[in-house]
């Protein structure tokens, strides 16, 4: 997602710093002339004619501080309470601003462990306050917009936390993805706020990155899924124009090449061609986009053949506006335009920076409009023109009126409450949790028995993550989390006795927001091991929680603040202490806890059943309990292929078929394929049956896939539908993935799929970078995984 500002600005610099944020050479407006209604106040009038109306009443300054917004500078806007005082901000903003980040921490960018968030009363009061001011104290009463992070649940105090994205990927279900972004949208618009900065549809190609966590993974098609799926639930599945009650518009991140950067770290140059980006980057914007139109866009802070997105007029021009019509607001990530000065080096200051971005058109500079503070200058002086500046103000202010901002601008603390991480959100968290898990590995370990009777076995219960939930990045604090030793213990009561031990630290610090990441003193951790050992010794099984905090896999948003890795192995000690639990003889069942796919190469040859969790949310611990004891039968698959270590990368299954010959001294095949996950019962997954061998280029076939549980227990299957083109004019992948579809089964129960795909399962760019569907055969491919297939031929005729 975006990256926070500059955590090493302190409280005491942000008090000290009293001097007024103002526009230079600006100067307070005269007041308007007496008018009985404005017709942009007119809320019956169409959106158009009430944007042109505004726009004419403005000035220079008033429309160049719609496009900036406050985040660091909040704390500046304080009284001795630390409420919102309204003197100070006309004092510090007398043309207004457009937008406010975050209203729901305290004082812009820091930890909520180090200053607590506000609670929902509390952000209900600064937006209301500054909403209130902005209404009846400046000269033209527009409110203000405000935004919030809701990558997996909205990202605040009291909130309902749900998997990583990368977990929900993991679902392989776009209805539950729906269903949990309505209600992330209604927990953020509870409080007042506009805007959501999600969904991510970067498709992720390096597991080093540490971003990769706050994506749905490696494939364009399911990627495209999750994130039209997640605009729908934040802001509605139509193209309204105006938001309904209950959703927030959607900002889709990030426009693109972000999840495959140079070397695996985070903002660094995605070194890919037009064709890839088209044929792999573009699809899932595109995507949501056309079928859903999100309210934003944000670009990537990364650069494309030496151009930086946020300079991009082609990218955000030719093909965001242009090809794919998009018409909603561009906002900047964090800090990006000032990027283009102080990392890209493409500006020799703020100034020109500035005029890099709105030229190529960022309607928005975020979080504090350090740059855009310069335009009034600019356009003054002749570097461009106010008719630049009222398209972007137009893009801003068309959300505030889509959004009723207007009319109904103030947010009810009593009905927040009501809907905030309710019943019903808690539910869904657990039932998220459960759905996003994949078994990697059974041996017949699990399902663990429940215990009956007079005999209590005991359980062991180690690792780092045994006894803390781990939510991972742009989290929110809810009210109540529920760790897997947590969990267990709920589930078996007295029946049984449940042991525990941490068995090593991994780093000293687990908090998302601190700098500086220090690995666990390995002397302490011998001591951790030795101490889990003589633990276990006691038990019947063990259930190992390792993996990453959310300090080993994060955003690396600054030099000082490091997230990406160049290693896939676990950190620390932690191989150490599975080595000497597995030493004990005893059935070890290993939970992975973590953000990026690991090479757990030993681990998954040696235990006796292996479940990826990824980081669960809120509820995972329950989810996790469920699972080892039967009651949630895993059916989640992998959203990303595992390697098997970082001299396999690139590794993803949609690879061109010069890709993967081989090593010497090593494999070429994945630890765990794309698509892969295992289930307490069996599926038969069938050949895909046609309904035509012949179809034209512009036509369509249907593809029915017959899938069986042969087991005894009831289960999920995900049937998954691959295309691959035969002989083309440009390479092309060795299969695609093109459909499919989550389905539960009971013990011997057959279903009948149907699956249609038209021309965009097989069209491609052509070498005149065309999108086209040549003639010829196409192989159709069926399985419950990117490996295990069964297939059918089809022809498409000139």
């Amino acid at each position: 997602m975006v990256a926070p500002r500059t955590l090493h600005r302190s409280l005491a610099i942000l008090l000290a710093c009293t001097a007024p944020i103002a526009l230079a050479g600006a100067a307070p407006p005269p007041a308007p002339a007496a008018e009985a209604s404005p017709l942009y106040k007119d809320a019956a009038a169409p959106i158009a004619a009430r944007v042109d109306d505004l726009l004419k009443r403005m000035t220079l300054e008033e429309k160049v501080g719609q496009l900036l917004t406050v985040w660091g500078a909040k704390a500046q806007m304080l009284d001795a309470k630390k409420r919102i005082d309204p003197v100070k901000v006309a004092a510090l903003f007398p043309n207004g601003f457009g937008g406010f980040a975050r209203p729901s921490d305290t004082l812009g960018a820091g930890s909520p462990r180090v200053t607590p968030g506000h609670d929902v009363k509390g952000t209900i009061d600064v937006v209301n306050t500054l909403q209130r001011y902005a209404l009846t104290k400046t000269r033209l009463g527009i409110p203000i917009l405000f935004h919030e992070e809701g990558l997996h649940g909205y990202a605040a105090r009291d909130a309902t936390s749900f998997p990583v994205p990368i977990g929900l990927a993991s679902s392989w279900d776009p209805d539950m993805i729906r269903q949990i972004n309505t209600i992330t949208a209604r927990e953020i618009a509870a409080r007042g706020v506009t805007l959501a900065l999600s969904p991510v549809v970067d498709v992720a190609r390096d597991p080093r990155w540490g971003r990769i966590e706050e994506t749905f993974g490696e494939d364009p098609y399911l990627v495209g899924e999750m994130g039209v799926a997640a605009v729908q639930g934040l802001q509605g599945a139509d193209k309204a124009e105006k938001l309904a009650p209950g959703k927030v518009f959607a900002t889709l991140k990030h426009l693109t090449g972000h999840g495959q950067p140079e070397s695996g770290t985070n903002i660094g140059p995605a070194q890919i061609s037009e064709r890839e980006l088209r044929e792999n980057f573009f699809p899932p914007f595109e995507q949501a986009i056309t079928r859903v139109a999100p309210g934003a866009v944000m670009p990537s802070y990364n650069e494309i053949d030496g151009t930086p997105s946020h300079a991009s007029k082609w990218l955000l021009g030719d093909v965001l506006r242009g090809e794919w019509g998009f018409t909603g607001a561009i906002t900047s990530d964090y800090d990006a335009i000032d990027q283009l000065r102080s990392i890209h080096h493409i500006a020799a200051d703020r100034t020109e920076a500035a005029l890099l971005a709105i030229n190529a058109g960022v309607d928005s500079d975020l979080p504090e409009g350090d740059s855009y503070k310069t335009l009034v200058d600019s356009v003054r002086a002749g570097k461009v023109s106010e008719a630049v500046i009222d398209s972007a103000v137009r893009k801003m202010l068309e959300i505030k009126f889509r959004a009723g901002l207007f009319e109904h601008p103030y947010a009810d603390v009593a009905a927040a409450l009501k809907i905030t991480n309710n019943a019903e959100a808690r539910a869904l968290a657990r039932t998220a949790a459960a759905r996003s898990m994949v078994l990697l590995k059974n041996d017949g370990t699990l399902p663990l028995a429940m215990p009956t009777g007079a005999a209590k076995p005991t359980i062991a219960v180690i690792g780092p993550s045994a006894a803390v939930a781990r939510l991972g990045g742009y989290y929110g604090q809810p009210p109540v989390t529920v760790s897997i030793l947590d969990g267990i213990k709920a589930k078996l009561g007295s029946r049984a006795t449940v042991i525990t031990s941490e068995g090593v630290k991994i780093t000293e610090n687990d908090d998302w927001w601190e700098d500086t990441v220090k690995l666990a003193d390995p002397a302490e951790n011998a001591k951790r091991i030795a101490a889990a050992v003589e633990t276990a010794k006691g038990a019947d099984t063990i259930v190992l929680a390792i993996g990453d905090t959310e300090q080993t896999s994060r955003e690396a948003w600054a030099n000082n603040h490091l997230g990406d890795r160049s290693s896939l192995d676990l950190v620390g000690q932690q191989q150490d202490l599975f080595d000497a639990l597995k030493a004990l003889g005893k059935p070890i069942v290993v939970v992975m806890i973590n953000g990026r796919p690991l090479a757990i190469n030993k681990v998954a040859a040696e235990a006796n059943a292996v479940i990826e969790g990824w980081y669960l949310g809120e509820q995972g611990g329950n989810a996790v309990a469920d699972a080892l004891f039967g009651d949630v039968n895993p059916g989640g698959k992998l959203p990303v292929t595992i390697a098997r270590s970082v001299g396999q990368l690139p590794m993803f299954y949609n690879y061109k078929p010069s890709a993967h010959r081989g090593y010497l001294f090593g494999e070429a095949t994945p630890l765990f394929p794309f698509g892969y996950g295992l289930s307490y019962t069996s599926f038969t997954v069938g050949a895909p049956q046609l309904s035509a061998t012949t179809i034209r280029p512009d036509g369509q076939v249907e593809v029915k896939v017959d899938v069986a549980n042969t087991g005894k227990r009831a289960g999920d299957e995900v049937v998954q539908v691959y295309v691959r083109d035969s002989v083309s004019s440009v390479t092309r992948p060795v299969k695609e993935l093109k459909a499919f579809r989550r389905v539960t089964l009971q013990p011997g129960e057959t279903k009948t799929l149907s699956f249609t795909l038209d021309r965009r399962a097989f069209q491609m760019w052509n070498l005149d970078m065309k999108r086209v569907v040549e003639p010829g055969q196409f192989e159709i491919m069926a399985g419950g995984n990117s490996v295990d297939l069964k297939s059918a031929t089809l022809t498409v005729a000139p």
